[in-house]
């Protein structure tokens, strides 16, 4: 695998601000096209995810790539100088979207041949799949196998000993495999990706393999701090993992512009890309693309594109799980006593995609008596809204010697503290004393965003009265302000 992609543009709709391009706040069909075509062409992204989870599924978005914006994937061309990566649900996880998993895959070899008539050769449009929620090497071992077995196996086949075959009926299928790029999401599964990656290899005679984190998910079910640890330890195993079996492993980390989401931005770029230097993707999501200049934003990828690659930072994992468990516990108990108040201001989030993701059940609902929350980015936002920004959530349950250890590992966390408080309402219900002291002793003070405070507060009398109609105008206000919805 040559030029890996450094700058993945996602669908996650975490953006403020409308993009210029779409026909409504709600971005959906020909806008997610104009949407690709724009992160390719005037933003610098080497790639672009396509989700083809929880909406009307587009299998023709190479065919329409191409015919749309013919000059530029004549000079650019669409599966070697920039990359369409496809997202499909998880079968194992989302049985109600299962099939769409098939349909998808029956996509690829026609976007082979829309590639070979509009390029005059064999180019693969498409030849990797990401798979969410990978919990076992069978999980992303079945796609793989379908794919090969009975995609492109089916070919050869006659439809009686007399008859032709099936490529002799309707052409030849290509391409003939397919990399899975598996994407861990909790924090066991973080933990086992290495594990699990080494399992899904054995059998296949791989060279490069790309291995995806996730950031979101994981800071929602267990907090900030854990996630951010989490993601550090899969780093360093991943790392063991390419020396002992000579597979160059390329790691993707999803990240969003909110401090609790990952904290990238073009104003974050060069710390985040210094913090974890074997990351070779880094995601580029809505509000990095959309509530930004796009001079800046340009200039963030093209750092994002031009860093030097590096082996990852070891970690204590000994000390890091203690503190994980420790401090996952007392987040999550927080959570559940929040959860009313964030379901109340959810309601109010405007919506950016018109569809919603993967299914999002708080990952420790049976538990703790059977909470649901709403997906990562409205409950980031919720928080926000009601002026307890989620990096802040369990801080109280870090001592003095955990706090050194989190801030010797996890460089850039006293930076996404300060930025949480300034959008934090120091007097408000939710800052319990006990946080409070916390933060002052480690040495942060109070200095909120004036402005946003002044919205937060509003949108709690008007939370309070009952008075519903101008929540989600305030709750964008805010989100503008911060340049980022959640």
């Amino acid at each position: 695998m040559t030029d890996v992609p450094r700058c993945m543009s996602t669908q996650h709709p975490d953006n403020a601000t409308v993009p210029f391009f779409s026909a409504s706040a709600v971005l959906a069909g020909e806008d997610e096209i104009r949407e690709a075509f724009y992160a390719y062409s005037h933003l610098g992204c080497d790639e672009q995810m396509w989700d083809v989870e929880g909406k009307e599924i587009d299998t023709y978005v190479v065919k329409k790539l191409l015919s749309f914006y013919p000059e530029f994937f004549r000079d650019h061309v669409l599966g070697e100088d920039v990359r369409l990566t496809l997202r499909v649900p998880n079968p194992t996880v989302e049985t109600a979207e299962a099939k769409v998993l098939l349909e998808t895959l029956e996509s690829v070899p026609r976007s082979y041949d829309a590639a070979r008539l509009f390029y005059g050769r064999d180019v693969a449009p498409i030849f990797e799949i990401i798979l969410p929620m990978t919990t076992s090497a069978r999980c992303i071992d079945r796609i793989y196998r379908y794919y090969v077995d009975h995609i492109i196996g089916r070919q050869s086949v006659r439809f009686r000993d007399d008859d032709i075959t099936i490529s002799e009926w309707i052409g030849e299928f290509r391409p003939e495999r397919i990399e899975l790029i598996p994407l861990f999401e909790d924090v066991p599964s973080m933990l086992k990706a290495a594990d699990i990656v080494e399992e899904y290899l054995a059998d296949k005679d791989v060279v490069d393999q790309r291995v995806f984190l996730a950031r979101s998910d994981t800071a929602m079910n267990y907090g900030l701090v854990s996630a951010a640890l989490s993601n550090k330890m899969a780093l360093a195993r991943l790392g063991e993992l390419s020396a002992r079996s000579g597979v160059r492993i390329h790691p993707i980390l999803g990240m969003g512009s909110a401090p609790f989401r990952g904290g990238l931005s073009p104003l974050t770029a060069e710390r985040v890309g210094g913090e974890y230097p074997s990351v070779v993707t880094f995601s580029i999501q809505s509000a990095f693309k959309f509530d930004h200049a796009p001079d800046r934003v340009r200039a963030a990828c093209e750092y994002l594109k031009a860093r030097e690659i590096g082996p990852p930072r070891q970690i204590d994992e000994e000390r890091a799980l203690a503190i994980i468990e420790r401090y996952s516990d007392a987040y999550r108990k927080r959570v559940v006593e929040l959860a009313p108040r964030i379901n109340q201001m959810a309601k109010h989030v405007p919506a950016r995609r018109a569809r919603k993701l993967h299914v999002g059940l708080f990952g420790y609902a049976r538990e703790l008596g059977g909470v649901t929350l709403p997906r990562a980015i409205s409950f980031t936002c919720s928080l926000y809204s009601l002026g307890l920004p989620p990096e802040l959530i369990a801080f109280e349950a870090l001592s003095e010697s955990d706090l050194v250890f989190v801030d010797e590992v996890y460089p850039s966390f006293g930076a996404k503290v300060a930025e949480a408080l300034r959008y934090a309402d120091p007097e408000g219900p939710l800052m319990t004393p006990e946080l409070r002291e916390a933060l002052e002793r480690a040495g942060y003070g109070f200095s909120p965003d004036e402005e946003h405070l002044e919205i937060v507060r509003r949108m709690r009398e008007a939370m309070d009265r009952g008075e519903s109609a101008t929540l989600g105008d305030l709750v964008l206000r805010a989100a503008l302000a911060r340049r980022f919805l959640g």
